[in-house]
């Protein structure tokens, strides 16, 4: 008799637990993201611009900075790094370039999505100017020179000698407005 009140319980407690993993499923991608942001872990870096102000230049360290161009499936770009490695004295202002290349007979558009390797170093890594602020439009073939301009705070732990940026271009182009799909344009 006892084993039978307790099976409508048990049924109950083990609903809640499957409703309960279901929500926090459904919550731990917002809450990883806001994590990420917070600690700078998961190699994450800003995604607005950050005013460099001249200052302390740490002359005596140099730390090398690796650039990594991928692009997603469906991306119908070549893109890649102007230079592959740089070495720079944290608190010194520099500017690499990413080279994009349409290899279809459309216009596409395409946002690149950065990741900072250590994590840790992401917040150090700041960017003045980046492609990847804003989404980028190539016709049909078009090429395009993609500045990054950038600095290293002097405060990247003494530890980290090298970090890589790595950059991810997605196809975004369902967001292009269907204006021109008249052919005949």
């Amino acid at each position: 008799m006892q084993q039978q009140i307790a099976t409508p319980k048990l049924i109950g407690i083990l609903l809640a637990a499957v409703v309960g993993m279901f929500g926090f499923g459904y919550a731990l991608v917002p809450l990883y993201d806001v994590f990420c942001e917070i600690t700078g872990i998961n190699g994450k870096t800003a995604k607005e611009a950050i005013v460099y102000e001249a200052g302390y230049v740490d002359e005596k360290r140099l730390v090398t900075i690796e650039f990594i161009a991928n692009v997603s499936p469906g991306m119908p770009w070549d893109f890649a790094p102007e230079v592959k490695k740089i070495q720079v004295h944290p608190g010194e202002l520099k500017q690499v370039s990413f080279i994009a290349q349409n290899q279809i007979s459309e216009m596409t558009l395409g946002q690149a999505v950065p990741s900072v390797s250590p994590g840790l170093a992401a917040l150090y890594f700041n960017k003045t100017e980046c492609f990847c602020f804003q989404s980028q439009q190539l016709t049909a073939g078009a090429s395009v020179n993609m500045p990054l301009i950038f600095f290293i705070d002097p405060a990247l732990p003494e530890e980290i000698k090298t970090l890589t940026l790595a950059y991810t271009l997605y196809n975004i182009s369902d967001q292009l407005p269907n204006s021109t799909d008249d052919p005949g344009v």
